[in-house]
C-alpha cells in the first residue's frame, strides 16, 4: 500500500484545517513584500487562507495575517491583497470545479 500523508494547514480566517492544495498561500518575502503565492512554492514565511473573501476579512479583522507573518501590514497592502485575492479566487474556483470536481470550499 502506498498511502501518502496529505499535508494539512489551518486557515487563519476561520481556523479550519484543510488540505494544503485547497488553501491560498500568502507570503512575506525577504524583502518584506507581502503577496499571494498561487504556486505554493515561493520562498518566504507563509500563511494560509480559505478560498473565500469572508476568511480574508476575518483574518484582517482579527489580525491573523499579521500574527502569522510576524509583521505589521499597512492598509494599502490589505487593499492590494484583496484585489489579488479576487483574481486568484475566480481562477481557483474555475480550477476546482472543472478539473477536480469540487463544488464548495
Amino acid at each position: 500500500m502506498n498511502n501518502k500523508k496529505v499535508p494539512l494547514r489551518q486557515c487563519i480566517g476561520c481556523g479550519q484545517m484543510m488540505s494544503k492544495k485547497d488553501l491560498i498561500r500568502v507570503i512575506k518575502t525577504k524583502e518584506e513584500d507581502i503577496l499571494i503565492d498561487a504556486t505554493g512554492k515561493k520562498n518566504g514565511r507563509g500563511a494560509y487562507l480559505c478560498c473565500s473573501s469572508e476568511c480574508f476579512n476575518k483574518a484582517v479583522t482579527n489580525r491573523g495575517l499579521e500574527r502569522s507573518l510576524k509583521t505589521t501590514i499597512p492598509k494599502e497592502v490589505y487593499k492590494q491583497l484583496a484585489k489579488e485575492l479576487e483574481n486568484v479566487e475566480s481562477k481557483w474556483w474555475y480550477f476546482k470545479e472543472r478539473v477536480r470536481g469540487v463544488k464548495s470550499c
